[in-house]
């Protein structure tokens, strides 16, 4: 293997956390981990990506890809893409696809100044395990993230000076609840090809609760059972890990890892859900229909569930579109229906889970909030609680008890204290679940929320690589 040298003559590796939500990359430097600035002085990036046309995500991988058969056979099985994105820069009067691509706060800028132009795409690593995926999907994905890997490492190299070779990349216990074995095989794969593509050399994978345990225990000063519970944005993973002084320079931990749980539930699902139960009556859910049966709930349901492929291809097909027009005829409360109806029209719905997810986090510090709808009618704020928030969030907070059960059953032993981490991590009502099931003595420590997981992969990538 050709290594590229930074500038103290050694191999350039970094910690990536390619999250659900955000992104964000880790270097060691005097011993510590510490997060890269990406944005200025921002070290985590959304996990979004808007383009003006498809095929520009293909032609931006082709044209930073090296000459040599891997580029030759992209070539070969893009084809299509390479010309229409050929055609597409025309169109756009572009020189260059990536100047047709955006990532981050700018792809989502992008989306919400017209919804209805160009292609969004939010957290892609939700879909990457997802059952009967055509080849043409396996390969859509492998671009997408491919294009939004290229420009987190370029980002960091920027703000490095230096070229990076190597990673260790975070991945949930399980990316799906289903067949999780094939699941867990074909995304990982797309991860792994993605970041060949992107330019990494050598990765590695590491599951993403280890990680973050990883960080945490470089800062122990005696031998602790820790039971890491990382909310991620599209999966829970727990881990119970023997951590401490004892084993921290262990390079082969597989005896201190007592035990593993994961599901693909997480911060999205709250959100998804809290939009579905809270916000969807504002658009007609709860209307009878005139006949007096109850609205169909399914598609205000599907219109919420953006990150799943199957509900957003029906959401957005045509037996929905003559299903609402029915409705509409039919629903006791047309007004409020029209408000779904033109909604799915301009492609909101993203939007709407988006305002959903600042509501949740407004909610983990208020008692009650006022959400601002305006982007799809002036003066739609409907008042929100902490307690709904609560009585909705139920059954994804029973899921992560059993996922914290289950890894308990694996181990056989108590943990000493609890490291949460994760965007959702902040939920008070994640506190809560954990004191319920282990008591108000348990030690529960926070963690980084959002750097964490790239911290500690980026520990374990100095065990690995130096």
């Amino acid at each position: 293997m050709k290594n590229v040298l930074n500038s103290c003559g050694k191999n350039m590796f970094v910690g990536f956390d390619y999250g659900t939500s955000n992104c964000a990359m880790a270097q060691m430097r005097s011993g510590q981990a510490q997060l890269i600035p990406l944005y200025g002085p921002a070290s985590l990036v959304p996990s979004t990506l808007y383009t003006l046309e498809r095929a520009f995500i293909a032609d931006a991988i082709f044209q930073q890809l090296p000459e040599g058969p891997d580029k030759r056979a992209f070539a070969q099985s893009r084809a299509v893409l390479l010309n229409q994105a050929i055609a597409g820069k025309r169109a756009h009067a572009l020189a260059d696809a990536q100047a047709g691509i955006f990532y981050g706060d700018d792809a989502i800028a992008q989306y919400v100044a017209d919804p209805s132009e160009g292609y969004f795409i939010k957290s892609p690593k939700s879909f990457l395990g997802a059952s009967g995926l055509r080849q043409a999907s396996v390969e859509f994905f492998e671009d997408v993230v491919a294009a939004m890997m290229l420009n987190v490492k370029t980002r960091a190299e920027q703000a490095l000076g230096a070229a990076i070779t190597q990673a260790v990349i975070g991945r949930p216990v399980n990316f799906q609840g289903i067949n999780s074995e094939h699941s867990n095989r074909q995304a990982q794969e797309i991860l792994r090809v993605a970041a060949g593509r992107a330019g990494f050399t050598a990765v590695e994978f590491l599951f993403e609760p280890l990680a973050a345990g990883f960080d945490f225990e470089t800062r122990l000063r005696h031998n602790h059972c820790v039971l890491v519970v990382d909310v991620g944005g599209g999966t829970t993973d727990c881990s119970l890990v023997r951590m401490g002084p004892d084993h921290l320079r262990q390079l082969d931990r597989t005896q201190d890892c007592l035990g593993h749980s994961g599901e693909r539930c997480g911060g999205n699902d709250f959100d998804i859900t809290f939009a579905q139960h809270r916000l969807m009556p504002e658009f007609g859910m709860l209307s009878p229909l005139v006949s007096g049966l109850p609205m169909p709930v399914m598609p205000f349901f599907n219109a919420m569930k953006v990150n799943d492929l199957v509900a957003q291809a029906d959401f957005y097909g045509t037996n929905t579109g003559l299903l609402l027009e029915e409705l509409l005829r039919t629903t006791s409360d047309p007004q409020l229906f029209e408000r779904f109806i033109k909604m799915r029209a301009a492609k909101q719905n993203f939007a709407v889970v988006r305002a959903a997810e600042r509501g949740k986090i407004a909610l983990s510090s208020a008692t009650e909030i006022t959400l601002d709808l305006a982007f799809i009618e002036e003066n739609l704020q409907p008042l929100c609680t902490a307690q709904q928030l609560a009585e909705v969030s139920a059954p994804i907070l029973q899921k992560i008890a059993s996922l914290i059960h289950e890894v308990q059953q694996q181990a056989g032993v108590q943990p000493d204290s609890v490291y949460i981490t994760g965007g959702s991590a902040k939920s008070p009502l994640l506190t809560q679940l954990i004191r319920s099931l282990f008591g108000p003595q348990i030690t529960i420590v926070d963690g980084d929320h959002f750097g964490s997981v790239a911290a500690g992969l980026a520990v374990w990538g100095e065990r690995l690589f130096r």
